[in-house]
């Protein structure tokens, strides 16, 4: 299927936000796009196109970046990523951002609907279950909880040593019964424990399946 795209429609495919599938291009190259199954348009205005299943394994499989092309920051390429908390330079707040997220969300909300078996929005795609720390930090930033600076409060998502779950800090018990609640009503299954050494409480969080 790549080798049917002309340069151009790849280099759209390529370029694709990596959270949300979406895309950028010609009014062609996107339509191009919706014919051969790599994506689709949005039935809600702004009727933005996104990435298909088909279209995110072809731009998971088959990268395509000139050789010898030097890696740049998400951030100076414009690509859209969700707040982990902890950033030493995290974007700028404020109405963009906000509108970036709420329209993150909205894509991986289409995303779980184009990708999950029998349609359903209320519980994690696929595309979650291998991007376990993004999909989690999206859900909390969508949802207004502010992320820690390089210093202070605020939520902080992390690995963990299992495959399937993160770990979500919030130096505010309140504040992180709220995170849990959130992820709860994002479709996520969530457990408080306390770190043996430091005494610290986090939640335990993995995508629930059912």
């Amino acid at each position: 299927m790549s080798r049917s795209l002309t340069a151009a429609q790849r280099r759209v495919v390529d370029t694709a936000d990596p959270v949300t599938g979406r895309l950028k291009g010609t009014q062609a190259q996107l339509t191009a796009l919706v014919e051969r199954g790599l994506a689709f348009r949005h039935p809600r205005p702004p009727h933005d196109h996104f990435l298909t299943p088909a279209g995110h394994r072809l731009r998971e499989e088959e990268p395509s970046p000139p050789p010898t092309a030097r890696a740049e920051p998400a951030e100076d390429q414009g690509v859209f990523a969700a707040r982990v908390g902890g950033e030493e330079e995290p974007p700028a707040s404020g109405p963009a951002r906000t509108r970036e997220v709420h329209s993150a969300w909205q894509g991986l909300l289409e995303l779980r609907r184009m990708t999950n078996p029998d349609g359903a929005v209320d519980r994690p795609c696929g595309w979650e279950r291998t991007h376990l720390v993004r999909a989690a930090a999206l859900a909390l930033e969508a949802a207004g909880h502010p992320p820690a600076g390089p210093e202070g409060a605020g939520y902080r998502v992390r690995a963990t040593p299992q495959p399937d779950a993160v770990a979500v800090y919030e130096t505010d018990t309140v504040a992180l019964r709220a995170c849990a609640a959130t992820l709860e009503r994002a479709g996520w299954q969530t457990g408080e424990h306390t770190e043996p050494r430091t005494r610290a409480r986090y939640l335990l969080a993995s995508p629930r399946r059912a």
